[in-house]
């Protein structure tokens, strides 16, 4: 069973939340504020985190960046329309998704039970599907490291799996919409700007000079892809 923290300062939705996932036989755990999720973190072992943007006293992006440094599990932002700012600066952060208010309880599922995949995935170390390499890039898929010329590369799961995709298909061009179905195993939603923000913290952990980049490239009007070396 996966444990996931719901944090909203909003009881309500955290209980409607709690409902539907319950549904799916997570294991819920509950926070009204960011203090309170950190200590959650801290004393449980937790899969995924849902975290409202909006709170009282330390907010979701304070939360966020406090979480990351030392915890690397994927995290959803709940956020109102009308935070567009602050949802791509959740994602440069290190939030992995976002999901709108009002939202549709479905698509929050969908959304995580995507997530909770991915991340199995990513920390599993059953299957072993050897070394990927390409010039200086090498990912090592039984260990889930990735070095470029020797140097170790942290990555989220979110960034292992789009750079592990596309450099699995090096020298093909994939659009936004292909990278979606493909990592994430769902229908596309729309996602450019969660699409984009990753691939962009990729480049500055990958490249020299981001601007002129070796491996990471882009195809304006087309998509992405793994420079073939």
């Amino acid at each position: 069973m996966y444990n996931i923290l719901v944090v909203d300062d909003d009881k309500e939705i955290v209980k409607a939340i709690e409902i539907y996932l319950e549904r799916e036989n997570y294991q819920i755990y509950k926070a009204y504020d960011g203090n309170e999720a950190i200590k959650q973190t801290e004393e449980n072992d937790i899969h995924l985190i849902i975290l409202d943007i909006m709170m009282p006293n330390k907010d979701g992006i304070e939360t966020l960046v406090e979480i990351r440094k030392s915890k690397n599990i994927p995290i959803i932002l709940l956020s109102a329309k009308s935070e567009d700012i602050d949802k791509i600066h959740g994602l440069n952060v290190g939030a992995d998704d976002y999901v709108t208010k009002p939202f549709n309880p479905e698509e929050l599922i969908a959304r995580v039970n995507a997530m909770i995949r991915r991340y199995t995935n990513f920390g599993e170390n059953k299957e072993k599907n050897g070394v990927i390499k390409n010039g200086g890039l090498i990912i090592d898929d039984e260990l889930k490291k990735v070095t470029i010329d020797g140097k170790n590369i942290k990555l989220t799961p979110t960034e292992y799996n789009i750079l592990k995709f596309l450099t699995e298909n090096k020298g093909k061009v994939f659009s936004i919409e292909e990278i979606y179905q493909n990592v994430w195993k769902d229908e596309y939603y729309a996602a450019d700007n969660v699409i984009a923000v990753h691939i962009r913290h990729i480049r500055e952990k990958i490249e020299i000079n981001p601007k002129e980049p070796r491996y990471l490239k882009v195809i304006w009007g087309v998509g992405y892809k793994i420079e073939k070396l």
